[in-house]
């Protein structure tokens, strides 16, 4: 259902079943149902009767009606993000537990981790504007998220060497690693342990906590809703269809009015990255994991990084990455960063400029 349908419905049925706050109307509750229609019986007869059971009911199977459809429209909305998550992926064994990944595109391998809220097919696509310039994207789903395992110890460290056995399956010696968000730790992790493998380390809008508080505070309201939401398939699929931009506005950590600004394509980037969230269920271990690395300081000694770096952010970016990326570019030796003024916690409206950015520097073109 349509957020404008949503709107809709809600409004009509919020009108048809209003009974007043006080006075003898609001005896149709309960018990009161009977005696009121025995006073209107009284008072104008059976038609009179008749005329209000009719409008009653029509009122009573509109709103089921309508609930039906909505049922009927969030199962299928779920099924089908079940079965989208499900058919381009493949599972290997690792040291850590089973790991999903996909791999699309063609030409040179990059490695795409995804953020927070993903799983290989946010990294799928982050990486789509890269398949066009070139590249094969290999995308995993971190701990916890899909089809991938949560093992004992799942720190970013621990994935990095998942990921290195992921590079082993697939016989590739060296390639370069990029990493959003929360994945930022597992990708900067990869460069650090595995500095023979990683020709060139790109994290986006980098979730690291480097200064002992977290970059993010919520409320306890705020926290609230967002652990409802990120634990509920049905609550996020409601306020997904019936307030996106509010979502893509504090999930997202973007300004919704960059919306107006931004080409369609762009617009449709943004939906997609949030809708395909779903289904939330099979990603909330790895979500709750990413929490806490996320908000905690960070174990990572990012002056030992000796791969080259590009960092990115935004100056709006909702979450405060764009001062993480500035410590991130001053502790690595060999780095190069791009702060954009506008653009958020998604790049909105720099995709493919970024693509641009992400594939020059890994060809040894960037500035």
């Amino acid at each position: 259902m349509s957020a404008s349908t949503w709107r809709a419905w809600s409004i009509s049925a919020r009108n048809r079943l209003a009974w007043p706050a006080t006075g003898p109307s609001r005896q149709l509750c309960c018990g009161g149902v009977v005696s009121r229609l025995m006073a209107i019986e009284g008072r104008e007869g059976i038609a009179g009767l008749s005329r209000r059971s009719v409008l009653l009911g029509a009122a009573g199977a509109t709103l089921l009606g309508a609930s039906g459809y909505a049922f009927a429209s969030y199962r299928a909305a779920l099924g089908a993000a079940r079965q989208r998550v499900t058919q381009v992926s493949e599972l290997i064994g690792t040291p850590f537990g089973a790991l999903e990944y996909a791999a699309a595109g063609h030409g040179d391998p990059l490695l795409m981790i995804h953020g927070t809220g993903g799983g290989f097919d946010q990294g799928l696509r982050f990486g789509q504007a890269l398949m066009a310039q070139g590249f094969k994207i290999i995308a995993p789903s971190r701990f916890g998220y899909l089809r991938s395992d949560y093992p004992s110890d799942p720190s970013p460290a621990r994935q990095a060497d998942a990921l290195a056995a992921l590079l082993d399956h697939l016989g590739i010696e060296r390639l370069p690693v990029a990493g959003g968000s929360a994945g930022a730790l597992s990708a900067a992790q990869f460069a650090l342990r595995h500095p023979d493998r990683c020709s060139a380390l790109i994290l986006l809008v980098p979730a690291m906590n480097l200064t002992g508080e977290d970059p993010v505070e919520f409320t306890p309201l705020q926290r609230l809703v967002v652990n409802q939401l990120l634990t509920s398939d049905v609550w996020f699929w409601l306020l997904s269809r019936a307030t996106p931009d509010q979502l893509i506005g504090s999930l997202l950590a973007t300004d919704p009015r960059l919306l107006r600004t931004v080409s369609q394509a762009e617009r449709e980037r943004a939906r997609l990255i949030l809708h395909e969230i779903m289904p939330v269920s099979a990603r909330t271990r790895g979500m709750l994991n990413d929490g806490h690395y996320a908000g905690s300081p960070a174990d990572i000694d990012l002056n030992a990084i000796t791969t080259p770096t590009l960092i990115v952010s935004a100056e709006d970016d909702r979450f405060g990455t764009a001062g993480t990326a500035r410590i991130i570019a001053a502790r690595i030796a060999v780095a190069r960063l791009i702060i954009y003024p506008t653009g958020g916690h998604i790049w909105l409206g720099r995709n493919d400029e970024l693509a641009d950015e992400i594939a020059a520097f890994v060809r040894g073109e960037g500035g």
